[in-house]
């Protein structure tokens, strides 16, 4: 947001490098990402190298912390702070969200995503929920399942 765009031509002298995708990502997606093998893994390198740019909103924040508390995941609320601490907050751009009209009503709580997603000017939400996927997309911003999301990256 503090960023300023560079425009003018691309000599080799003056190159300019095309913008990084702004992504959201679900909480099921980052807590797979986090925590597991797999497809959604690769997304911490690519926010951790600085190849995307993961966007949140203090709702969404509040929701990964609760997910990753679940008795399932076995992990300490120290634990579950260092993990985002370490790995998440260094890497995320913070977006303020505005008011929306809602768009999910079978799910209301799905729409922090649209909306972190909408007012952080992001190109794709990642996601593996039902809800988020079935709209394919939401104002312009394409929400894909982590694997198809990678694929287009590469």
């Amino acid at each position: 947001m503090g960023k300023k765009k560079v425009t003018g031509s691309a000599s080799p002298g003056n190159r300019v490098e095309p913008a990084k995708p702004r992504v959201v990502l679900d909480t099921n997606v980052l807590v797979s990402a986090l925590l597991f093998d797999g497809p959604p893994n690769k997304l911490v390198t690519l926010w951790q190298e600085g190849r995307i740019v993961l966007l949140v909103s203090r709702e969404v924040l509040v929701e990964y912390f609760r997910v990753l508390a679940y008795p399932k995941f076995g992990l300490t609320q120290e634990e579950i702070r260092e993990l985002i601490a370490v790995n998440v907050l260094p890497y995320v751009e913070t977006v303020t969200v505005g008011a929306h009209p809602p768009v999910i009503r079978e799910d209301p709580a799905d729409d922090k995503f649209l909306f972190v997603a909408d007012d952080g000017h992001a190109r794709h939400i990642v996601s593996g929920d039902k809800h988020l996927l079935s709209l394919e997309k939401y104002r312009g911003i394409e929400i894909l399942p982590a694997r198809s999301f990678l694929e287009s990256f590469q």
